[in-house]
């Protein structure tokens, strides 16, 4: 069986759509004739968001995991390492002075970004897991895309090795980036090792259709060797998953909502809906800015909102399978169209309506559209929102099972396999 070194920051007891994404390629690749090597940090030294001990029961019987030390750089933020902020900065108290320094210093001290502490650690390891184990391909996957220029590096070491570069969202061009406040420096050199990286890796995978253009109109010349592999889900996950329908129609949100999502025109709608006389309830499950709470309470009575803290990824599950409705929202900004998130793929499963906010050409409306499971609608278009969710109401229908198949991750793996070939 050949051997592939996956590369990875993010791993359990990391939680997330990075995590699951190659925890679930780890699962299968041995289904079609490849050993994967795990290589990532241990977590005593790493930086996660979010913690999910419940995914360490995924992890494959036997898998061999590397864990290595990393240079802490978010002490800087705080000394308390769950209150690392997230990649939207979800967990932002506001924009005080000290904050805005903080993130200056983020932006152009750390490039491309502060888990590059554990690349110099993380190549020392694998250049012996290389030369003892006969390695003869190795992926990398990002964010953080510090991950990348380890790839480079060994790339540069051993010419002959087949390189996968896994960039799972935009890099110099993040929803997110400018708030960082990079001086042109500062982003010129962040944009060589963009380009370094997508120019020497011998294949290159995207999440999406979106991302893949975004990437070639930087490099023209990689469009032969860039492919797309979306996330997925794992028909495993959902085998014991009750389907419930909740006594009160409930509209859930799960996951991370940062001011970066706009909610003006959702909640617009659901005024909307009170004034038809229908009883609803909004349930936001995960990390809520203080920001966007105070938006929420100030147009919801109090009876119809629910939050609940972040919970584990069978919980997450749980709450899908247990909703009227699934709420998807994209953040606003130019690049969105690329934007694919983990949960999306998850919300297919559960066979319940999503209703999506964000750009009505962009990937996540494609495969809702394709998939025949929801809607997407303008951010401000209430009316509309309204009149979907009043429809939603009455009837309910599950998505046909054959339309999704195909970014499970067993499929999704599969095609992973014929990449390395």
């Amino acid at each position: 069986m050949k051997k592939v070194l996956i590369i990875t920051y993010y791993w359990p007891p990391g939680s997330g759509a990075g995590v699951q994404r190659w925890l679930k390629f780890a699962r299968y690749l041995p289904e079609y004739g490849w050993e994967p090597v795990i290589l990532t940090v241990d977590p005593y030294y790493a930086a996660y968001p979010a913690l999910d001990n419940s995914l360490e029961k995924d992890i494959p019987e036997g898998i061999k995991v590397h864990r290595t030390r990393a240079t802490d750089w978010f002490r800087i933020y705080s000394r308390d390492k769950s209150s690392v902020p997230s990649a939207g900065f979800a967990k932002s108290k506001g924009n005080s002075f000290k904050e805005k320094i903080l993130r200056f210093i983020r932006g152009n001290f750390f490039i491309p970004d502060p888990r590059r502490g554990w690349n110099r650690y993380a190549y020392e390891k694998a250049i012996e897991i290389i030369e003892s184990k006969k390695i003869s391909h190795i992926i990398t996957t990002s964010p953080p895309h510090s991950t990348q220029l380890i790839g480079l590096k060994l790339k540069k070491k051993f010419p002959e090795i087949k390189w996968i570069a896994d960039l799972r969202d935009p890099w110099t061009d993040i929803y997110y980036y400018m708030q960082f406040y990079p001086t042109y420096i500062s982003k010129m050199l962040d944009r060589s090792f963009e380009i370094d990286v997508l120019k020497s890796a011998d294949q290159i995978i995207t999440v999406g259709k979106s991302l893949k253009d975004h990437f070639v109109s930087k490099v023209p010349e990689i469009d032969s060797k860039i492919e797309v592999i979306t996330n997925g889900f794992d028909e495993d996950d959902f085998k014991d998953a009750i389907n419930v329908k909740p006594e009160r129609f409930t509209i859930s949100y799960i996951g991370t909502l940062s001011e970066s999502y706009p909610v003006e025109g959702l909640l617009s709608s659901f005024e909307k809906l009170k004034s038809e006389g229908k009883d609803f309830l909004f349930r936001l499950v995960g990390t809520v800015s203080s920001v966007q709470k105070e938006k929420i309470l100030k147009k919801i009575d109090i009876e119809r909102v629910q939050f609940i803290p972040y919970v584990n990824h069978n919980e997450a599950i749980s709450f899908m399978m247990s909703s009227s409705v699934l709420l998807l929202i994209i953040p606003d900004h130019h690049s969105n169209r690329s934007i694919l998130t983990g949960k999306l793929f998850e919300y297919l499963a559960s066979g319940k309506p999503v209703l999506c906010l964000g750009p009505a050409d962009g990937d996540a409306a494609e495969i809702i559209a394709e998939a025949g499971v929801g809607k997407t609608f303008a951010y401000n278009d209430f009316n509309s929102i309204a009149a979907y969710l009043l429809e939603l109401t009455n009837v309910i229908k599950n998505p046909p099972d054959n339309k999704i198949k195909k970014f499970s991750r067993t499929e999704l793996t599969r095609h992973l396999t014929s990449i390395l070939r």
